[in-house]
């Protein structure tokens, strides 16, 4: 009912959203608790801190715009994810919950990019669904990533 409204706060949130993304990765990138690459979890903080600060410092950005700046995260973010993939692919199991993230990373971004007269509302759904799906991968990779570790444990403890 109210597009501008929408807009406004589709802006404001994907900022938000885009920084503190960016600096939760960046903090694992300091600290060094991931099997992911440091430069490469450091990269992807970036960008998504860019991203948040180009939404901010831009609030009347028209839905086109956004679009594609949201577009232009998404396939970044896949691709850094498929190769974070594969470097990891040695060093643990599940990588495959982090290659579909990225593939979905990749579909949303060109999705966005060839259909960007897509209303607001529309872009509205896209991100919510893209967000839903994809923090879902994420989630089950976690719980995978925990159990492998937790029977690694075990496995060490009866080793002793």
């Amino acid at each position: 009912m109210l597009p501008g409204t929408t807009l406004a706060a589709l802006v404001l949130l994907f900022g938000a959203y885009a920084i503190v993304e960016g600096v939760f990765s960046l903090i694992a990138a300091v600290r060094g608790r991931t099997d992911e690459p440091r430069w490469l979890l450091a990269l992807q903080a970036i960008v998504s801190i860019a991203a948040g600060f180009v939404a901010f410092l831009w609030p009347g950005l028209t839905a086109l715009v956004l679009l594609y700046v949201i577009a232009a995260w998404a396939l970044v973010i896949g691709v850094l994810q498929i190769v974070a993939a594969v470097r990891l692919h040695s060093r643990i199991r599940g990588e495959g919950w982090v290659v579909l993230s990225g593939i979905l990373s990749l579909i949303f971004g060109v999705l966005m990019m060839w259909a960007p007269g897509a209303g607001a509302l529309a872009l509205v759904l896209w991100i919510g669904s893209y967000t839903i799906v994809f923090r879902a991968l994420l989630i089950v990779l976690a719980f995978r990533l925990r159990g492998g570790r937790l029977q690694a444990e075990e496995r060490l403890s009866r080793a002793a």
